[in-house]
């Protein structure tokens, strides 16, 4: 019996040593594949802040180089609309300066004329003068004219490339915009349906760890209650043979006794008989 408990006793220890290398190793392989997802997550977090703060880098940067661009361009504008200033100043310079060589040209013919005829053209010559005076003023007029039809009409080009540029630019900001939002809006998706599929994965995990170990617990249970059931049993097959042990011995003593007390009686009775026989005998001799 000892001998057999302790070989009972030995399996059990084997087998709850291989079952409890077992639950250890799964501890250690769920904290494993805890601390990797937790790392994935972490990963992930880190490149879309990198993600985030570099689009806003490049969004910064790209608002200074258009507010470059645009004061560039307002520069480039106002130093064209400068040199057409001067151009139309040397322009208008020049022409003053020919109008007035031609009225010196004019006025010396006039006046090799008018020492000619100083009496008699002094009516005309004021009548010239003053058509001078009209045509030059007609003609500054109309190149005012034509100057600001020109300044107006690239001015108007302008403000319609101005604006073209803006609306261009505002359709390209808005299309870049719902881009990114979709891109931000997919992305969310995937980490949730990610997510998601973690929780399920730690949740399956869990329930077969929980099933493994309820499996394995009904099975110790079973083996304990089984065990005892045979110890119990062992222990009843002992105690019978034991009573059946000391009933045969009990009955192989109450045997001897009745024996003895028999072959006491008889010994007593060959006694009784030999002493019958010796006092007959003593008696006839």
């Amino acid at each position: 019996r000892c001998f057999y408990e302790h070989k009972i006793l030995q399996k059990t220890f084997g087998v709850w040593k291989e079952w409890w290398t077992l639950c250890r190793e799964r501890k250690l392989s769920l904290r494993a594949d805890s601390h990797y997802s937790h790392l994935l997550q972490n990963l992930i977090l880190e490149a879309w802040r990198a993600y985030v703060c570099q689009q806003q880098e490049k969004r910064k940067k790209y608002y200074v180089a258009e507010s470059h661009a645009k004061k560039q361009k307002l520069l480039r504008t106002w130093q064209c609309w400068l040199v057409y200033v001067d151009v139309q100043r040397t322009k208008h310079g020049m022409q003053s300066v020919a109008l007035a060589f031609r009225e010196r040209s004019c006025l010396r013919i006039s006046w090799a004329v008018w020492r000619r005829r100083h009496y008699q053209n002094c009516i005309g010559h004021k009548m010239n003068v003053l058509a001078l005076q009209h045509w030059a003023q007609s003609l500054q007029f109309r190149a005012w004219l034509q100057w600001r039809d020109v300044y107006l009409y690239s001015l108007n080009n302008k403000q319609k490339e101005a604006r073209a540029v803006t609306h261009h630019q505002c359709w390209e900001l808005k299309r870049c915009m719902e881009a990114w939002l979709g891109y931000l809006n997919l992305q969310r998706a995937k980490k949730h349906q990610k997510a998601l599929a973690q929780e399920h994965h730690r949740s399956r995990i869990v329930w077969q760890c929980f099933s493994d170990w309820r499996l394995s617990w009904e099975h110790r249970r079973r083996m304990r209650v089984h065990q005892k059931d045979v110890e119990k049993l062992a222990a009843r097959i002992a105690v019978r043979r034991a009573f059946a042990h000391w009933k045969h011995y009990v009955v192989l003593c109450v045997e001897d006794t009745q024996q003895c007390e028999l072959a006491e009686k008889h010994y007593k009775h060959h006694l009784l008989v030999l002493q019958k026989f010796w006092n007959r005998w003593k008696s006839r001799l």
